[in-house]
């Protein structure tokens, strides 16, 4: 049974971003079972509550207040247009909101479609683009479901549809004329969750989920002469640990690099003379009040 006083998380209820947000959630120290077709799972622990909802109600959810929390994209946000605080970008379901047309169609601009049928679950952006693009006359028609096959049906020109690797595209004999914007999951809230203090340290350790993933620890032994050197390569959040080992000419270092950089900073440490250069997975952080996850 829901909980009236616990906080209340809406998850997408199928795909890859309910994988990841129920693997975001559980990192973050939240503990529930899923079961089979139930819609709803209430953590003992701490008495929140998770909510499997589709994607693209999970806006209006958070808006309206019947959800403290929702995971959802943040294309689904822009379109439903609604009043919602967006506390973090997760960094996963990233894609890109496209017009797409028949890779034989003479159709190579927003301009060309004037008069034509636009195909789209997104119908709110889909105007928007052709108002901001001067282009009055395009009739958008909202399609939910396989929206790539109604222009090989000719029901529709083109279509405004999410694209993340192009083959349903290709599949479908289709190709981008245009992309409209950039997406990808978001956690939205609202101004009146049911517990504040719980939504408060929920978001401080998603935070550390989030940063977690960008670093890895880095550890290494240096020569002496070359710490300074090795310093600048490996700078780390505040500034790295270092220590003595019981042969002097020596210095032990511990420091967070970011994953992006690992394998060139190991390169450029092994050539100061660097040696047993070890990273690390880091899977949680408190970082202090600089932390940053964007």
């Amino acid at each position: 049974m829901l909980r009236a006083d616990g906080l209340r998380i809406a998850v997408p209820s199928k795909g890859r971003l309910r994988d990841a947000s129920l693997e975001l959630l559980q990192s973050a120290g939240l503990r529930f079972r899923v079961s089979g077709r139930r819609l709803f799972s209430v953590c003992s622990d701490t008495g929140t509550t998770i909510i499997f909802s589709n994607t693209q109600d999970i806006p209006v959810l958070v808006a309206e207040g019947v959800v403290d929390l929702g995971v959802t994209g943040s294309d689904q946000v822009e379109e439903k247009g609604v009043a919602l605080q967006e506390h973090r970008r997760l960094g996963f379901g990233r894609c890109r909101l496209s017009v797409a047309v028949h890779k034989d169609s003479p159709f190579q601009s927003a301009g060309d479609l004037a008069g034509r049928v636009v195909g789209s679950k997104f119908v709110h952006i889909a105007r928007r683009y052709f108002t901001e693009a001067g282009v009055d006359d395009v009739h958008v028609l909202e399609i939910q479901g396989a929206v790539e096959v109604m222009v090989l049906l000719g029901l529709v020109d083109a279509i405004v549809e999410i694209v993340e690797t192009g083959n349903s595209l290709i599949e479908n004999d289709l190709v981008e004329m245009d992309e409209i914007l950039t997406a990808e999951a978001v956690l939205v809230g609202n101004d009146r969750p049911r517990d504040a203090g719980a939504c408060e340290r929920l978001l401080r350790r998603i935070d550390g989920v989030l940063v977690a993933a960008r670093y890895s620890l880095l550890e290494y032994n240096c020569p002496s002469e070359r710490i300074d050197e090795a310093v600048a390569i490996t700078p780390g959040f505040s500034s790295p640990t270092i220590s003595h080992l019981q042969d002097g000419r020596w210095l032990a270092v511990k420091v967070l690099v970011e994953k992006a950089h690992t394998h060139a900073v190991m390169d450029e440490l092994e050539k100061l003379g660097c040696v047993a250069i070890l990273e690390t997975e880091v899977r949680h952080t408190r970082l202090g009040p600089q932390n940053e996850t964007a």
